[in-house]
């Protein structure tokens, strides 16, 4: 008896009969649509559905175009995501602002070759659609890997980041990561395509659970979780200046910003009991504070015994013959006598923000850094906790440094909080809800809360489990009090790091492999 028709079937003919340009041009669509899952439309729709038109390209074309189709379709993704880029040109002077959408198209053609390479891998490996959706549910997974470490590393805007609409789905990346989310947007995908095709293929049942299984878990998890207690810990009061960029880069600008947030400082401590710390954002002083005893002293007046300053700054690093060398985008901790604890230095950098790759022959081409200045910053260490007089053990982290999974806590010394400051002025309307859905992921990866500070916001608390428990407005001057939840265990992603979703790619692939050898 034949098997019924598949409903999907004139469609599959039709995606096999277009042009090679319509073809691509489809893929491009479908990763524009992939592009919703990313704040600040945030919607897992456009992830799933854009995955799914472009399995169903790829299942119903040629390997010869496999890695086209991928491509277009990685294009169409970080294009939307990253237009940001385009606004951060608006503040400097030193390079024609146009350029910024030069730029936003240059990186997303680059980024694009990691999903481009994924999709010709898989489609090399199946042509059939439940283990061909596998494999590239893996592949794609190993490259987002891969595009968080090679040549510095950009892991920004995980195709996963969608799934923080279902809360449930998003608890998983405790144990395969935002990388390994990335891959149930795909799987999710490939469920709905093989709804409606694949009809008598080994595997498709299970296929096209697959979406219908993690809405459930969406739905289902956050309503049976357990409540996390109360947060009982030392009260942090946040201050969030207000300070644009276009504020800075006047004349007096620098100073007037630290002016402000000591203003701004001093009237909270007036109204209630002195906080065990007062948190300012990411570069709030670029004076060298330790050159400056006087001026750490000022920042500090008027500080109950006890209370500490951690504050952004800069730190220059200078010769023998006390020569400018270099610079450090640095997380101070000072006591109320203004006396320096601890100091920690960026260790992921910006490139073209912060240093400027390739200057020997970026300058003569009329390239320059966006963040003014002709020095350099230099990177720092790397991850550290520290153990501050009547604070939670914190992992410093500054700004750019939260995108990256398994690198921002010292899993030697793990601890209680995650502490994150950020300038996200720079970053136009797209980029700071971006940033801040990018820590609610460490903090469920982490099974640690986050607290979070930025000159014009979002600035506040985000829970162990990603739930936002204190958010400030965005572009206006803002202060809270509030007190960081208690860290969960160390989540078995905190414990295994990037080998977590790494052995999440083995096992889809293993079982693709499995598929593809059954018969039809």
């Amino acid at each position: 008896m034949n098997a019924p028709a598949e409903p999907l079937a004139p469609l599959k003919a039709t995606l096999a009969n277009l042009p090679g340009w319509a073809a691509l041009a489809l893929a491009f669509a479908a990763g524009l649509l992939s592009a919703l899952g990313f704040e600040p439309v945030g919607s897992i729709a456009g992830p799933v559905l854009g995955s799914a038109l472009l399995l169903l390209l790829l299942a119903a074309r040629s390997t010869r175009i496999a890695f086209g189709l991928g491509l277009a379709f990685g294009f169409g993704n970080f294009l939307v995501g990253l237009t940001w880029i385009a606004t951060a040109f608006t503040y400097q002077s030193q390079m024609p602002v146009w350029l910024g959408w030069v730029a936003v198209a240059g990186l997303s053609l680059f980024l694009a070759l990691y999903p481009a390479f994924a999709a010709l891998a898989a489609r090399r490996l199946s042509t059939r659609l439940v283990p061909l959706t596998l494999y590239f549910a893996a592949l794609f997974l190993l490259t987002e890997i891969l595009r968080g470490a090679l040549f510095s590393g950009f892991a920004w805007n995980p195709l996963g980041a969608g799934w923080l609409q279902l809360s449930g789905v998003a608890q998983l990346a405790a144990l395969i990561g935002a990388n390994g989310l990335s891959a149930l947007a795909i799987l999710a995908g490939g469920s709905l395509a093989a709804l409606l095709g694949a009809r008598g293929e080994p595997g498709r049942l299970g296929l096209v659970l697959v979406f219908p299984l993690l809405l459930l878990i969406g739905i289902a998890v956050p309503r049976i979780q357990k409540p996390l207690p109360a947060a009982t810990g030392p009260e942090l009061l946040l201050v969030q200046p207000g300070t644009e960029i276009s504020d800075k880069h006047v004349e007096g600008g620098l100073q007037r910003s630290v002016e402000d947030a000591v203003r701004q400082t001093r009237a909270a401590l007036a109204t209630g009991a002195p906080p065990a710390a007062v948190i300012w954002p990411e570069a709030t002083v670029e004076f060298p504070l330790e050159e400056d005893p006087q001026l750490r002293a000022l920042l500090v007046e008027g500080f109950a015994p006890g209370t500490l300053l951690l504050t952004g700054g800069v730190a220059v690093e200078r010769a023998a013959n006390g020569e400018l060398q270099g610079a450090r985008n640095s997380l101070y901790a000072l006591d109320s006598t203004g006396k320096i604890l601890a100091r920690y230095d960026k260790a992921h950098l910006v490139p073209g923000g912060e240093y400027l790759p390739l200057r020997w022959l970026a300058e003569p081409l009329g390239l320059s850094r966006l963040v003014p200045g002709d020095l350099d910053f230099w990177p720092g260490p790397g991850p550290v906790t520290w153990h501050l007089p009547g604070l939670p053990a914190i992992a410093p982290n500054i700004c750019y440094e939260i995108i990256f999974p398994g690198a921002i806590v010292d899993h030697g010394d793990r601890p209680e909080m995650i502490l994150t400051v950020s300038n996200d002025a720079w970053f136009g309307a797209s980029g700071p809800p971006q940033h801040h859905a990018q820590a609610r992921l460490r903090a469920i990866e982490e099974g640690l809360p986050v607290v979070r500070v930025t000159p014009t916001g979002i600035s506040g608390v985000i829970g162990p489990r990603g739930e936002l428990l204190e958010t400030t407005a965005r572009h206006q001057p803002a202060t809270l009090r509030v007190r960081a939840p208690a860290p969960l265990a160390a989540t078995p992603f905190a414990q295994l790091g990037l080998a977590a979703p790494g052995l999440f790619a083995l096992l889809l692939l293993a079982l693709g492999a499995w598929i593809a050898r059954r018969k039809t």
